[in-house]
């Protein structure tokens, strides 16, 4: 399983380069552009295809659920602790039927400990990232959580049966695609290895 973070800043040619890695099977992408309001993830969202709207995932604003053909949507870990206490009253607004429901974690503990069934959880840093300068990798190992965990930090075409050891069920990649120079070719060698 690969899941694809959204460079925070855009990049050149990114909706090209997406619709591209959509075509090579990108099944999860999840949409994290922190500094875009809602209208700016609407125009964002009517660039890419609509046949592929329904392998996006969305970060920040969960409504665009309701408007557009979605996936799912992703809790960062702040706001999964403010609002996942009462998920009935979260949830009452958002058309949900046949969505997926994830989470960022950077605990094991945490993770193993978290009462509420979410999809698929993203557990980082495993090792040092490429997008985020300082985010040192903690190598966690999750052989022991019965849960789909998906291994974040550092994530490289080179280092993928290492998460494999570790227990993850697939990885979360932002640098390791978007900062190369063939971001199309790292995910066919992405993909052919979770084939």
């Amino acid at each position: 399983m690969i899941v694809l973070i959204a460079p925070e800043k855009d990049v050149p040619n990114e909706i090209e380069i997406l619709h591209q890695l959509f075509q090579e099977g990108l099944q999860y992408y999840h949409l994290r552009k922190p500094n875009k309001n809602y209208e700016e993830h609407c125009a964002y969202l009517n660039q890419i295809d609509k046949k592929y709207h329904h392998r996006i995932v969305v970060h920040y604003f969960h409504e665009l659920i309701n408007d557009f053909n979605l996936k799912g949507i992703h809790f960062q870990e702040q706001k999964r602790r403010d609002n996942i206490d009462n998920p009935g009253q979260y949830f009452k607004n958002l058309n949900m039927f046949g969505k997926s429901i994830s989470s960022s974690f950077h605990e094991p503990e945490g993770l193993e400990t978290c009462y509420f069934e979410f999809d698929y959880h993203l557990l980082s840093p495993v090792f040092s990232s490429i997008s985020k300068q300082g985010y040192e990798g903690r190598g966690f190992d999750v052989n022991h959580i019965d849960k789909r965990i998906v291994g974040m930090g550092g994530v490289t075409t080179e280092n993928l049966v290492e998460f494999n050891k570790l227990g993850f069920k697939g990885v979360g990649v932002l640098g390791g695609i978007w900062n190369s120079s063939e971001p199309l070719k790292e995910f066919k060698k992405m993909k052919r290895y979770f084939e």
